[in-house]
C-alpha cells in the first residue's frame, strides 16, 4: 500500500476519521501530522484524543512543545515548529517507545529523531471546510491500520 486518500467536509467529519483511527493504534505508534497552518492538524489530533478516551480539552501545545493527556492510553501531542533548525533532542524516544500514542505536528523539524516505522499523515485544505487526509504507511502494522481505516 503506498498511500490512501480521505477527502473529509467538514470539522466532525475529520475528526470521526481520526476518532476511527484511534481505535486501530497501538501503545508506541507515532503519527506525523504535515499541513499548513490552519489545515486541521489539532482538529485531527482531538479526534485521534477522542477515540483514544481523553476527556480534557485539546489545543495545539505551540508553547510547551509536548501536551500529555490520559486516556485509555496516553497520548502524547507534539508542536515541533519551533525547533525548526535545531538539533536538540528533548528526549523524543522517551515518548516514540513509550506506553502510548505520539502525535507530532511539524515533523519535518526533527526528521532524524523519528522512528523508521510510523503513519506520516498530510492534510490540505482544498476549501473553507473541506480536507484531502492522505495517509502514507510506514511499516506493515501502519499498513494493516490504513487497510482497516480504509473500511
Amino acid at each position: 500500500m503506498k498511500s490512501i486518500k480521505f477527502i473529509t467536509k467538514t470539522e466532525g467529519e475529520t475528526e470521526r476519521l481520526a476518532k476511527k483511527l484511534a481505535i486501530l493504534l497501538r501503545a508506541g505508534d507515532v503519527i506525523t501530522l504535515k499541513g499548513d497552518l490552519g489545515a486541521g492538524k489539532t482538529t485531527f489530533t482531538k479526534g485521534l484524543g477522542a477515540g483514544l478516551g481523553v476527556k480534557r480539552t485539546i489545543n495545539s501545545p505551540t508553547f510547551t512543545i509536548v501536551k500529555t493527556y490520559q486516556g485509555e492510553l496516553p497520548l502524547y501531542h507534539m508542536d515541533v515548529y519551533r525547533l525548526e533548525g535545531s538539533e536538540e533532542d528533548i528526549g523524543f524516544d522517551e515518548y516514540f517507545y513509550s506506553d502510548g500514542i505520539s502525535v507530532v505536528e511539524w515533523p519535518q523539524f526533527i526528521e532524524e529523531f523519528l522512528p523508521k516505522e510510523r503513519l506520516d499523515i498530510v492534510i490540505t485544505s482544498t476549501n473553507e471546510k473541506e480536507r484531502e487526509i492522505t495517509c502514507y504507511p510506514i511499516g506493515d502494522h501502519f499498513e494493516r491500520v490504513c487497510e482497516g481505516l480504509a473500511r
